[in-house]
């Protein structure tokens, strides 16, 4: 089974009144509420940026310890800077709902046992990518400023490093989600103007290939996202699998070389469409195909650092949005017949979406995974 491809280019090349676009339109909406993930194709992207921005955090997660922690910011809930291995816990490990999930799952096709609850062995580093809003935020730890590495050689790259991956996907995904709306039947910019002062982040993560490069070693529990939606750009090493919703199947993800990138659904896009589309669960493993990379790594790249970094970027929507599910959309999810969806059960288990502030949800989603107190 492979993920829908989506064209943005037909989309941003074409009117949107075309058959084509309008097709395109439905076919992300389709792969949203089916998949909870997709994969986009879009020219503006280059292979050159995403190489320039792994090559970056590679050599910034290969300093000492000591000076890593310089760019930590727990007071702020680890919102901006870095987070060390070993902190963030992934929220399935506790929370009942997703536990029952996986025990729905037949076995062959459950995640790697997350049942001790340890924190995840991976580093994240998260760089803000919004525009500042025009009023104050109820909610400051949430748009901070960013934190920029003090290291000289690094700090000369950092941040034009940052803002060009960041942007390329920052974009490419703000593209998808006025797509998204339009396949939804919505106006187009529904999405876009919900997550215009969103907090934003280019978030990737580090894993020491060195100390947990073992098969089978988590390098991120099964977890949904807590943001609208998740988008990644090609790691250097595979292990990133991914559970559609229509099947309850794992899917090993294989993000096709060029102009391409993976979309997922997170908890916000969930919550605003009343569970029709739902956030997808995801874990990062070392497997068999990851230990063939880090060997021919070692040969053809000896002098790099081993290091799996995640090129991934969250789109946010507004910390002040007022987040409540959309009618019509919300309708929809009822007559959808989640009661055949094989990953989860739906139907019995469906949460109740409150309205609430995107900042409260987020602070909620925190406090499971242990970022926030």
């Amino acid at each position: 089974m492979e993920l829908p491809t989506i064209d943005l280019d037909l989309f941003l090349s074409q009117s949107l009144e075309t058959s084509a676009v309008q097709h395109e339109c439905k076919k992300v909406a389709d792969a949203l509420i089916t998949f909870g993930a997709l994969i986009l194709h879009d020219s503006r992207v280059t292979e050159s940026k995403n190489s320039a921005f792994l090559d970056l955090l590679e050599d910034y997660f290969a300093q000492s310890t000591s000076d890593i922690q310089k760019d930590e910011r727990p007071e702020l809930s680890y919102q901006v800077g870095v987070t060390l291995e070993n902190t963030e816990k992934p929220k399935c490990a506790v929370d009942e709902s997703c536990l029952s999930i996986i025990q729905r799952l037949e076995p062959s096709e459950r995640p790697l046992d997350i049942s001790a609850h340890s924190p995840d062995p991976k580093c994240r580093f998260f760089w803000k990518m919004n525009e500042v809003p025009p009023y104050e935020t109820q909610f400051p730890g949430l748009n901070a400023p960013n934190v920029v590495p003090q290291a000289e050689e690094i700090n000369a790259r950092w941040t034009q490093t940052m803002e060009d991956w960041g942007e390329s996907m920052k974009q490419a995904v703000e593209n998808l989600a006025d797509m998204a709306c339009i396949g939804l039947g919505l106006p187009p910019c529904t999405f876009r103007d919900a997550g215009r002062y969103g907090p934003h982040l280019l978030a990737p993560t580090a894993s020491d290939l060195e100390k947990y490069g073992r098969k089978d070693t988590i390098l991120a529990g099964f977890h949904t996202d807590l943001n609208f939606l998740t988008i990644h750009g090609r790691s250097r090493y595979p292990g990133l699998n991914i559970w559609a919703r229509n099947t309850g199947k794992r899917l090993p993800v294989k993000i096709p070389a060029g102009n391409y990138l993976l979309v997922q659904a997170g908890k916000q896009l969930e919550h605003l469409t009343g569970g029709l589309i739902k956030a997808g669960y995801h874990e990062v493993v070392v497997n068999d195909q990851t230990l063939k990379v880090i060997e021919k790594r070692k040969v053809e790249n000896p002098e790099r650092p081993l290091v799996r970094i995640s090129s991934t970027f969250f789109w946010h929507l507004s910390s002040d949005f007022d987040l409540s599910p959309i009618t019509s959309l919300a309708e929809r999810a009822k007559a959808f017949g989640a009661s055949q969806i094989a990953l989860g059960g739906y139907a019995t288990d469906e949460p109740e979406y409150q309205p609430m502030k995107v900042g409260h949800q987020v602070q909620n989603e925190l406090k499971h995974i242990a970022l926030m107190a």
